[in-house]
């Protein structure tokens, strides 16, 4: 398996199809880089050089007992793009992998990157507190942290659901007994400090003055029925911190890629790549 190996020894799994402009996937929790697959074969197909890793803890990558927090996973995305010396790149974040994105471009500038997809992304900050009550109440990610923490398996089958916005009156349920199968088996391979760990850096973490150091195009994407990152404290206060940016919502769109949600998005990717 292709991997690098950090400074702290950590060894990253990445996949890396098909050349031309790299375009970098991170995935949200409690995933790995399998979620981006139909993505990466995308962009690979229309002549990009298409790369996504698994963080740290996450699927085929190592599961140290340190370093699950947003500064290393953005440390450990800068020397993955260093060690494949990639350049001019278009970075895409979901979820979690969006604020990792955010970090990474905060903390190690834009000089490999060209322009940054947020797709359903945890910044500005998605905690709720005096300065953001549209945020989630920490009551609710306290409930997360005992899912991970008591039984994790029955607690990945029964998030897959609101994830893909299934349980929802009219929810188009063609293929979903697969996404949530495929959803379950990706969030298993975690290990358990790293997903516990995660859930304080994708729900803690303030990304406000990473958003303004961006410098680059970006397209600030969400869907407006989003159960696990509610659009009011996202996306919207994102790209109003990003000078160059455009917002674009999905009306009625899940948190998770399927159906007419995924191929409006990926239409959008290629007009985004290719502008």
């Amino acid at each position: 398996m292709p991997t690098i190996t950090t400074d702290d020894g950590t060894r990253i799994f990445y996949k890396d199809w098909g050349s031309g402009r790299p375009v970098v996937f991170s995935h949200g929790w409690p995933l790995n880089a399998d979620a981006w697959d139909e993505q990466l074969r995308l962009v690979a197909e229309r002549g990009y050089r298409a790369i996504a890793h698994d963080r740290r803890g996450h699927g085929r990558s190592d599961q140290p007992w340190h370093g699950n927090d947003m500064d290393t996973y953005a440390d450990d995305l800068a020397q993955l793009t260093d060690r494949l010396d990639l350049r001019d790149a278009a970075l895409v974040g979901h979820s979690t992998g969006g604020g990792e994105v955010a970090r990474y471009l905060g903390r190690h500038g834009t000089s490999r990157v060209a322009k940054a997809l947020l797709l359903s992304a945890v910044p500005p900050l998605m905690l709720r507190g005096p300065g953001n009550p549209e945020g989630t109440p920490l009551e609710a990610l306290d409930g997360i942290r005992a899912g991970v923490d008591g039984n994790r398996s029955q607690f990945y089958w029964d998030l897959s659901e609101s994830f893909y916005g299934f349980n929802r009156p009219g929810a188009d349920l063609s293929g979903a007994d697969g996404i949530r199968r495929a959803f379950w088996l990706w969030s298993m391979q975690v290990g358990a400090k790293a997903a516990y760990d995660c859930v304080r850096q994708f729900s803690e973490t303030d990304f406000t003055e990473d958003l303004k150091r961006i410098d680059i195009p970006t397209l600030v994407a969400h869907g407006d029925d989003d159960q696990i990152v509610p659009i009011a404290a996202a996306a919207p206060k994102t790209a109003r911190l990003i000078p160059d940016s455009v917002l674009k919502v999905y009306p009625g769109a899940s948190h998770g890629l399927h159906g007419a949600y995924r191929a409006a998005f990926e239409a959008d990717l290629l007009d985004f790549l290719t502008s």
